[in-house]
């Protein structure tokens, strides 16, 4: 990336002669190559997951069982988004909470490398601190490099973010799960780590390039707010300590003992913060409406993440032991599956972009409602193209590797028309007061998706077979019916959002 920043030759300090990065202020190069390798340790330990835990060779799960995992992981990782943003507001600001981060999750991934299934679950809630701390400061950062909202570049800026995201996303599971699922799983987690290593100590470099704002702690605790704080904490703590360890020592711990309370903190989280800011007196009768209307937005987004999510699991699991995972009679890894999303990300949200502009021009571009309900029936659709595949390997044959890219293709174009609408539409309809806490609002969205995911596959339910795979199809059409239908209603809670 070196060679995309460029200076002018004239005197230093002279207006708009600093580096920059497209066009972009220089700190912006550190943030995305920051992001880029952390989603590079991310998304390539998730393509490996779930293979992990099914393979002899790994922990052997049942497919149910590595699902319940898999989905409680993600779960967790953007619950813990929330208080990641409350960490870095009233502790450490942005920029320190990003760093101890980026350490965190280094750790956790190299205690994935360790061969030891009793280290591995420690890992994954290590990476998963680690991603909640880092998952909502960084953007903020992003966000701290321009001159308010009214920046001509900022949206420009968060495209290339993006882009590194992507990148990122992309290149992961044709690394790391290539030599995890070809050379030695441990070594793939490994690889995570170097990625995450690189990401920190480019972060550590180019911090000087930030902005000031992000080492500001917005409201510090108090030193009562502190002690209060510590000692709640450490009260929980100690329950945890005591509850697992009379549980562990009984002989009676088995796996749902962790999974099935996160599993529900996961699903009553999400409603309780959601009831707390619509029952806030303090809230004026139009941001009272406004979150009326985002309610519906928010089941909406559970209900296609709840199905989206499973692509890194349900899909995979099922590519892994029924699809004929060949190109032109060349076999590639199954976590290849996972770079397909990326990919048509950055191929097709330019294209995304064009078109909303050119029908908003025209006066035509769908409301809010509509393109969620559209995204809604997409992801639905792509479920019920997930059923010839199923359908074929239940008649004794291996499905073909394009059906599995179709689904991919169907859910990502889903995405793309909820996904980023989900994000803007966040920010426009957030009450003053919880203007800074509204995106990890959002993140609970996704929260509460995976958290029913996990708590069918505690329950035993298998995810891929037909008869369950067409039910969340079902679901998911029927809910973006529902938001069609209603869209005029929702239309006059939004008020002056557009």
């Amino acid at each position: 990336m070196a060679s995309s920043l460029t200076k002018d030759s004239v005197t230093p300090g002279t207006p708009g002669t600093e580096k920059t990065f497209f066009g972009h202020p220089r700190g912006l190069a550190t943030l995305f190559m920051t992001e880029m390798w952390e989603r590079f340790s991310y998304y390539g330990m998730k393509a490996l997951l779930p293979l992990y835990l099914v393979a002899p060779g790994g922990l052997h799960m049942s497919a149910a069982a590595a699902t319940a995992v898999y989905s409680v992981y993600v779960s967790l990782v953007y619950l813990l988004a929330l208080p990641g943003g409350w960490f870095a507001d009233r502790v450490l600001g942005p920029r320190k909470t990003v760093a101890v981060a980026g350490l965190i999750i280094m750790l956790g991934h190299l205690t994935l490398a360790l061969p030891s299934a009793g280290t591995f679950f420690a890992g994954l809630g290590l990476v998963a601190i680690g991603s909640g701390l880092l998952k909502s400061n960084i953007s903020t950062m992003v966000g701290h490099l321009y001159n308010g909202a009214d920046d001509a570049r900022r949206d420009g800026g968060f495209t290339i973010f993006y882009v590194g995201i992507n990148l990122g996303a992309f290149a992961a599971p044709l690394v790391i799960g290539t030599v995890g699922e070809n050379v030695n799983w441990h070594l793939g987690f490994a690889l995570a780590a170097l990625g995450m290593a690189l990401g920190l100590a480019q972060y550590l470099l180019g911090s000087r390039h930030l902005s000031a704002r992000s080492n500001d702690v917005p409201t510090p605790l108090s030193a009562a707010e502190k002690s209060a704080t510590l000692r709640k904490a450490g009260l929980w703590a100690a329950v945890a300590v005591v509850f697992y360890s009379v549980v562990g020592f009984s002989g009676h711990y088995t796996l749902n003992w962790l999974l099935v309370p996160i599993t529900i903190a996961g699903l009553v989280i999400p409603v309780m913060v959601i009831g707390r800011i619509k029952r806030d007196k303090e809230l004026d009768r139009v941001e009272q409406s406004k979150m009326s209307a985002y309610i519906w937005f928010f089941v909406a987004a559970a209900v296609f993440w709840m199905i989206y999510d499973q692509g890194g699991s349900t899909l995979s699991i099922f590519a892994d032991s029924s699809a004929e995972n060949t190109v032109f009679g060349w076999e590639f890894p199954v976590s290849w599956y996972q770079s397909v999303n990326p990919v048509m990300i950055m191929a097709l949200a330019p294209v995304f972009a064009w078109m909303w502009l050119a029908l908003n021009r025209r006066g035509k571009e769908p409301s809010t409602a509509v393109k969620f309900a559209s995204g809604l029936v997409l992801i639905g659709a792509s479920f019920f193209l997930f059923l010839a595949p199923l359908t074929i390997a239940d008649g004794g044959h291996k499905a073909a590797a394009m059906w599995l890219v179709a689904i991919y293709f169907v859910q990502t174009v889903g995405e793309l028309t909820l996904s980023p609408v989900g994000l803007s539409v966040t920010t426009k309809m957030a009450p003053a007061k919880y203007a800074s806490q509204m995106m990890g609002v959002w993140f609970l969205a996704v929260t509460a998706g995976d958290a029913t995911t996990g708590l069918l596959s505690i329950a035993g339910v298998d995810l891929n077979k037909t008869g369950i795979v067409a039910l969340q199809a079902v679901l998911a059409v029927l809910a973006g019916a529902a938001v069609w239908m209603y869209r005029k209603r929702v239309r006059e809670l939004m008020g002056d959002v557009h």
